[in-house]
Order: C-alpha cells, then sequence, then structure tokens
C-alpha cells in the first residue's frame, strides 16, 4: 500500500507545471487600430507569388533562382534544421536513458603468485600463478521525472524557437525577394537613363556641329560653340556615374542569386522597360499582419518561447526525481556469464537549500527576458503597420509624380524641338536651345526616375503586406539534401499563436 500510495503520488506530481503558461496577445493589447491612417480597402489578394504581377520573365526568373540559391536564405534553412534538432533532443528528455557496456580483462601472474607440491615419485612441480579471464555485461537506465515540468516546459519553449526559426526564414526569404526586384527596378532605370544620355549627347552633337557652321559663316559668335561644347562635355560627364550605378544593381543581383557579380551581366545586357506591375485592390486591415507578415509571428513565437522559460526555471526550485538502474554480471567463461546476474535500482530527489539566491534570480531574469520579448513584439507589429502605410502612401505619391511627369515630359520635348528649330533658322539664341536641351534631358530622366520609385514603392508594398510565401503554413525543416523547408499544414487558426501538434517534425 506504502509503494502504491507513493507511485500514485509521484505521478500526480508529475502532471504539475510550474510557470506561466502562453496566451496570445490579442490586437487591441498590442496597439493594433481597427483601420489603416491612409486611405486603402479592406480587401485582400493572394501575394504568393506578387512578382508576376509586373509580367516580366526576367524578373520572375531571378526572384525564383534567389529563392532557392541565395546564400542568406541557406544560412536560415540552416538555422532551422539546427533549431528542429534542438526540439528533437529536448522531447528525448521524455524518455529513460539506456546505455550498456561489455568488457573483457585477462591477468597474468608475472613473478611469484604459484606454489610448489612434491609428487609421490619425489618428482618437484609449480602449480598456479598462470592467467585468468574476465567477462562483464552491464546495463544501467536512467530517469529524470520532471516533477514540476521542468522537462515539458523545455520541450515547449524548444518547440516555439523551432517555429520562429521558421518564420526567420520566411523573413529572410521575402527580404531577398524584394532586394532582387529591387535591384532590378534599379537596372532597368540606369539603363533608361544611359539611353536618354547618349539620345540628349547624340542631338548635341547636332547642335555642336550648326554651332560651329554659324560661326563660321560669321552669323553667332564663338560664345555659341562655347556653349555647345560645355553642354554635350556636361550631358557625356553623366554616362560614366550611371554606367557605374548600373553595374553596381547588376552586380548585387548576382550576388542575390548565389553568382559572381558580373554573371548577369550578359543576360541583363539587352535594354528593357522599367516593369509596371498591378496594384492589389486593397491592403487589408491592420490586424491581417498579425498572420501575414512572418517577422511579426517570429516576434510572436520567441516571446512564447520566452514564456516557457519562466517556468523552466521555476521547476529548478522545486524537488527533482531521478531513477536509476543497472543490471550487470560477470564472469571468468563466456559459457557462465548468466550463472551469477546483479542488479540495483535507486531513486533519490533532489532539493536545492540554499544558493545564495541564484535560482530566484534566474526566475526573475527569465521574467525580465518574456517582458522584453513582449515589447520587441509590440515593435515588430506598430513598425509592420508603419512599413503597410509608408508604402501606400510611396505608392500614391509615386504614380501621381509620374503622371505629372510624363505631361512635363511631353512639354518639355515640344519645347527643345522648337527651339532647335528656331536655332537652325537664326529665330533664337543658343543660350535658349541650350536650357530647353537641359530642361528636356532633366525632365525625361525624372519621368523615368518617377516611375521607377512607382515600381519600387509597390515591391515595398507587397513586402509590407507579407506577399512572397504561404501565410496560411508553418515554414519546416527538411532533410539535409532538400533545397528548401517545407510548409507544414495550414495553422488551425488565424490568432498570432501558429502552433503545430506535438508530433516528431
Amino acid at each position: 500500500m506504502r509503494r502504491a500510495t507513493l507511485a500514485t503520488t509521484l505521478l500526480a506530481l508529475a502532471g504539475c507545471t510550474v510557470g506561466p503558461d502562453y496566451q496570445p496577445r490579442s490586437p487591441s493589447e498590442l496597439g493594433v487600430p481597427v483601420g489603416y491612417s491612409v486611405p486603402a480597402a479592406p480587401t485582400r489578394e493572394d501575394l504568393t507569388r506578387w512578382w508576376q504581377r509586373f509580367d516580366d520573365p526576367v524578373l520572375g526568373e531571378l526572384v525564383d533562382q534567389a529563392a532557392s540559391a541565395n546564400l542568406d536564405v541557406a544560412q536560415a534553412i540552416a538555422r532551422l534544421r539546427q533549431s528542429r534538432e534542438a526540439l528533437v533532443q529536448s522531447r528525448s528528455d521524455l524518455l529513460p536513458s539506456l546505455s550498456g557496456n561489455t568488457g573483457y580483462s585477462r591477468s597474468e601472474t608475472l613473478r611469484g603468485g604459484g606454489q610448489t607440491i612434491t609428487l609421490p615419485d619425489g618428482t618437484v612441480q609449480n602449480v598456479g600463478g598462470g592467467g585468468a579471464d574476465n567477462y562483464s555485461i552491464g546495463l544501467s537506465a536512467s530517469y529524470q521525472l520532471g516533477l514540476f515540468g521542468e522537462v515539458r516546459r523545455t520541450i515547449e519553449a524548444s518547440r516555439a524557437q523551432y517555429q520562429a526559426s521558421g518564420f526567420d526564414y520566411a523573413t529572410t526569404l521575402l527580404s531577398v525577394q524584394q532586394e532582387v526586384a529591387r535591384n532590378y527596378v534599379l537596372a532597368r532605370l540606369y539603363q533608361a537613363q544611359l539611353a536618354n544620355a547618349r539620345a540628349s549627347l547624340a542631338l548635341q552633337d547636332d547642335n555642336l556641329e550648326i554651332a560651329g557652321f554659324r560661326v563660321q559663316a560669321g552669323l553667332v559668335s564663338s560664345l555659341d560653340q562655347e556653349q555647345a561644347r560645355q553642354q554635350r562635355a556636361q550631358t557625356a560627364a553623366t554616362i560614366p556615374s550611371l554606367e557605374q550605378q548600373y553595374n553596381a544593381a547588376v552586380s548585387r543581383i548576382g550576388v542575390l542569386t548565389a553568382q559572381a557579380p558580373g554573371a548577369l551581366k550578359p543576360r541583363l545586357a539587352a535594354a528593357r522597360p522599367i516593369p509596371v506591375g498591378a496594384a492589389p485592390s486593397g491592403i487589408g486591415i491592420p490586424a491581417d499582419v498579425l498572420r501575414q507578415r512572418p517577422d511579426v509571428r517570429a516576434a510572436e513565437r520567441s516571446l512564447a518561447a520566452a514564456t516557457a522559460q519562466i517556468g523552466v526555471a521555476k521547476a529548478a526550485l522545486y524537488p527533482n526525481l531521478a531513477i536509476t538502474g543497472n543490471i550487470n554480471t560477470r564472469a571468468s567463461g563466456v559459457g557462465s556469464l548468466l550463472d551469477t546476474v546483479t542488479g540495483g535500482l535507486f531513486a533519490g530527489i533532489t532539493q536545492a537549500i540554499f544558493n545564495g539566491g541564484r535560482l530566484n534570480s534566474q526566475v526573475r531574469g527569465q521574467e525580465a527576458a518574456a517582458d522584453a520579448a513582449l515589447a520587441a513584439y509590440k515593435s515588430t507589429v506598430l513598425t509592420a503597420l508603419e512599413d503597410v502605410e509608408n508604402a501606400a502612401v510611396a505608392l500614391d505619391t509615386a504614380r501621381r509624380r509620374e503622371e505629372q511627369l510624363t505631361i512635363a515630359y511631353e512639354a518639355a520635348n515640344n519645347a527643345a524641338i522648337l527651339s532647335r528649330s528656331q536655332y537652325r533658322t537664326g529665330l533664337t539664341d543658343f543660350t535658349t536651345l541650350s536650357q530647353q536641351e537641359a530642361t528636356l534631358l532633366s525632365t525625361r530622366n525624372s519621368a523615368a526616375q518617377a516611375q521607377a520609385d512607382a515600381a519600387t514603392a509597390l515591391v515595398q508594398l507587397f513586402g509590407a503586406l507579407g506577399g512572397g510565401w504561404d501565410s496560411a503554413s508553418v515554414p519546416e525543416a527538411t532533410p539535409r539534401e532538400a533545397a528548401a523547408p517545407t510548409l507544414a499544414q495550414p495553422a488551425p487558426s488565424p490568432a498570432p499563436d501558429t502552433t503545430p501538434s506535438d508530433g516528431q517534425p
């Protein structure tokens, strides 16, 4: 009866788990407003492959290549696999550990140790003092019961950290996708501006030639010719700078796709227009960022892990039960190994009595870590909302600028054509023509810049909304030979706490 009572008590204690249970925060607790402060439709669209909205096959190929080959993504995958193994190791503490040993030894008497006997016939013979064999087999087991939930809390923390690593991988993936698209837009912008500069340079060569003819004819002074030379040289001076910027953008895309910086130069050499994408019809509601943004979900999982660690620290304040057992056999021959078998069982409870306040300090330290994780979670949420609003405003601003600069470019082009015609006929001076030519080049570049700004703002908006991954799934580690993590089954609810099952991943 005493043994049964003791076993029942131990089982009851094993069901105790100290420390706070994690509770997901509601949007209001995180400071999430009901709606955005900028005009936005509350509808949501599928942005899993947002780069296809630009209808640019080269951009799509580069984004896909970066997703599978980028080295930052590869590091995130390795960290995810490492976190998975940490979870496996934590779960192993739920089971006893078993180890076996076997041994063989032989002893030899090198000197002495024997005895001398005299046979009846008077013969003297030495006996004893020879060698001896010894065989042993043993089996030992140990089990840490975890009466107050330290093992379960450790598993809970490891699981949350594993999920956070999955969302960190998704965050890295989204960041790489956006960086590739942004540099691709820049590369096409610099190609357009180089084309503008070279086209203006060709016109200015004509202007310089005309000015030379007019000087030779005595119609104007050499001032016109010098002004034409100056304007041409200034335009030509912008080309090396644009070539350097173009080279930097293409090199960056090469590195993002895990290639040498110059690997993509032949592929991107043919000029293409600045990509124009279709904006989403709406950006949803602020609460959507809690499940759409992987960085937000990673911060939430980090908070869950920090909360579980409080329980691990508190469990150290309570008794700890360890059970160990062993079975051993030892014999001088293999055939007699099982003749004598011994075994032992030991159960011991340890309790911290005095440690100078170290264990209580560890609890307070974990509570402080959880407070910091909560603050980081709130900060990540608010930053995500800020990203959405800034991207929406940037897109609207860029498109309005693009519309007006298109009109300005048309007017500047007409004015330049008229000035060039009037200068040829002597109806205006070269200063007026020079000003109009400079205005045309500046306006043409500004229009291209506004178009690129609109494309970049759209990429920024897609990233701010959490586009580029399947937010209904939790990234999980795959075997080492796999190219990228898989996505687990959809989360059971859209709440911030997306905890998968306890099954072995």
